[in-house]
Formats: C-alpha cells, sequence, structure tokens
C-alpha cells in the first residue's frame, strides 16, 4: 500500500492513479468543494495525481490519500502545495463528507506536519487559506497550532480569505 506515515486512525500514502475515483468522490463533490472554487473532473483529478506523485519525488512532500485504518478505505485527501516561495508549502485537506466533524482533518493535518518537518527542513513556513463562510477550516488549523495572518485577495476563487499560518524553523 506504500504508507508514509500514520496517525492514531488513519493512514497516509502517495496518491496512485488507482485512487481516482475514490478521490474522486472527494473532488468531484460539489458539496465537499463549494469553498475551494468547486467540484473537478476526473481527467483534472486525474492530472492532480500524476501532479503530486511527481511533487513527491521531487520535492519530499505532497498531497496524500487518506485512508481509515480500521477499514483501509480512502476517507480524504490531505497534505501540501508547494507556495509562491520555496520555503513555504500550503496545506489542504478534503473529506468525503459522511467523514466530517470526527477530527479526521486535524489528525491528518498534524500527521502531515509532523512528516513535513522531519522529511523536508528546507521548509520553513506552512501557509493556509480559508474561506470566510467555512469556519469549521479555520477551527482545524487552530487546532493543530496555526495562527490567522490577515485577509488576502485570491484570484482564483475571486475573494478575499482569511490567511493562516505556521513557522516550522
Amino acid at each position: 500500500m506504500n504508507t508514509l506515515f500514520e496517525t492514531e486512525r488513519l493512514l497516509l500514502r502517495t496518491m496512485q492513479a488507482d485512487d481516482l475515483d475514490a478521490v474522486y468522490e472527494i473532488w468531484g463533490s460539489p458539496e465537499v468543494m463549494k469553498y475551494c472554487g468547486g467540484a473537478s473532473t476526473k481527467s483534472q483529478i486525474q492530472r492532480s495525481i500524476e501532479f503530486y506523485r511527481r511533487l513527491q519525488n521531487e520535492k519530499g512532500y505532497s498531497v496524500y490519500t487518506v485512508l481509515l485504518k480500521e477499514t483501509s478505505s480512502i476517507i480524504g485527501v490531505c497534505g501540501f502545495n508547494p507556495a509562491e516561495n520555496e520555503h513555504e508549502v500550503e496545506l489542504l485537506y478534503h473529506f468525503n463528507q459522511h467523514c466530517w466533524g470526527k477530527g479526521y482533518a486535524a489528525e491528518a493535518a498534524a500527521g502531515c506536519v509532523a512528516a513535513l518537518r522531519k522529511n523536508s527542513p528546507n521548509v520553513r513556513k506552512m501557509i493556509a487559506a480559508v474561506d470566510p463562510a467555512n469556519p469549521a477550516s479555520g477551527k482545524v488549523l487552530r487546532k493543530i497550532g496555526m495562527t490567522a495572518a490577515g485577509m488576502k485577495w485570491f484570484e482564483d476563487t475571486q475573494q478575499e480569505e482569511l490567511c493562516y499560518e505556521m513557522e516550522l524553523a
């Protein structure tokens, strides 16, 4: 299964081509993605999976597939996109709707941060942005120790979002 790391309840691994259908249930869901620019098509997700596999090989971090240990089923994605500054990464997480409110996002994010600190010493800062209409996501970021850094305009979503950050080094 190529597990890269695990938490108490979760396994996280590099995305694989055969994750497409399970990831489509997440990134293809209008409800899950309503605060993140909308649902993606299968072909967009396929390209994303290929991108994250390359990113993992090149940078030592990526967005990972999150599996529930208990069932080995894919319940979400969590990990990092490269940011504009090469010493920064952007945290993201998305989970199947039936998994919301169970602490999986914070658990996966904390696991990703620990792995990043261990495996990518050149990354010094982690950032994240939250749609103001999605307070649950801000709660996850505060729970893992990120702090609010103010509002910023984002061209891709055409709105101001609340930015969070955490120094890693």
